[in-house]
């Protein structure tokens, strides 16, 4: 069995650009726990799935067992404690799942299903598990009314994502048909982040003039570090709502409050709300430099046969 090291899946599993809670709070813990298990076990990347899966029924559990134990209202904070590092920890372990694909070439196109079906069990579960619990645990009906809207603004994030990527792979791609351009074209065949307002740049190189403007600075220093600058993706939300929401109720034990379960929920809602529409904004500016671009390349002329290149908007 080869022996892989913290550097190698660095190297080859980490992304160039991930969310923030990903880059701080998770890779440094799932690259180490991927490079033992890569050199002193067979598990696979589905085994990792089923037991991430594991831990996000474990955080539900916990969740629901101040209102479902017997005395468990007392340790309402305990509970709800142990539930958010369950699904920290669950997401740990999802993370790793496709690390040692990447590592070790053992990742399936079934995997990938599956990984994502789970994603999405384990946060509408834990999610519906956490507001629904204490809605009964309080009566307080704020809880309720938040479930669906969470919900809401989680598969409007989900629908969102995939089309703003789809969109931006067929501008490259019309472009790159128009002008034949073949790297671009191959680069517009590949799957594009949905998440990231900024595709295709990168950290300035070394020797480069430094960025001017207080957005061109930030985003730099941000890609520096592998981190991306839609800085509320769905990955922060998810985290925010299952992890950050329930610690907050150690606020119990100093303090009249249950928790901060609420306002972390509207924080969480407004950021990524917030985030979404500069995705969109930043779509609309760039379909218009597209179209301004496509118009300037079909009336040149330039380039034979451009007048039959398909419009990006034309078709399924």
């Amino acid at each position: 069995m080869p022996r892989f090291t913290f550097a190698q899946v660095k190297e080859e599993t980490y992304k160039a650009k991930d969310a923030w809670w990903t880059v701080f709070l998770v890779d440094p813990l799932a690259g180490r726990l991927v490079v033992w298990t890569a050199n002193r076990t067979d598990i696979t990347p589905n085994q990792l799935t089923l037991g991430a899966g594991v831990f996000g029924l474990l955080s539900m559990l916990c969740f629901v067992a101040p209102v479902l134990v017997p005395g468990g209202e007392g340790w309402n904070w305990a509970w709800l404690l142990a539930g958010g590092l369950l699904f920290h920890l669950s997401f740990v372990l999802d993370c790793m799942d496709g690390k040692i694909a990447r590592l070790k070439g053992t990742g399936t196109v079934f995997g990938s299903w599956v990984d994502f079906v789970f994603d999405r069990i384990r946060f509408f579960g834990c999610v519906m598990a956490l507001l629904i619990g204490q809605w009964l645990l309080t009566g307080h009906e704020i809880y309720l009314i938040a479930a669906p809207v969470v919900v809401f603004f989680d598969l409007l994030r989900y629908l969102n994502g995939p089309q703003v990527a789809k969109t931006r792979r067929t501008m490259n791609q019309n472009l790159a048909e128009l002008t034949g351009d073949t790297d671009r074209l191959a680069a517009a065949q590949r799957e594009a982040d949905p998440e990231d307002e900024d595709m295709g740049e990168a950290p300035a190189r070394p020797g480069a003039p430094a960025p001017t403007g207080l957005y061109p600075r930030v985003r730099d220093r941000l890609l520096r570090h592998r981190v991306r600058p839609h800085l509320f993706s769905g990955i922060e939300f998810e985290m925010f709502l299952c992890v950050v929401a329930p610690v907050t109720a150690l606020v119990s034990l100093f303090t009249p409050l249950d928790s901060l379960i609420i306002p972390v929920a509207v924080f969480s809602v407004l950021a990524l709300a917030f985030f979404e529409v500069i995705l969109v904004l930043r779509l609309w500016k760039d379909t218009n430099r597209f179209e301004a671009r496509r118009r300037q390349l079909l009336a040149s002329g330039a380039v034979p046969g451009t007048a039959a290149a398909p419009h990006p908007t034309s078709g399924s």
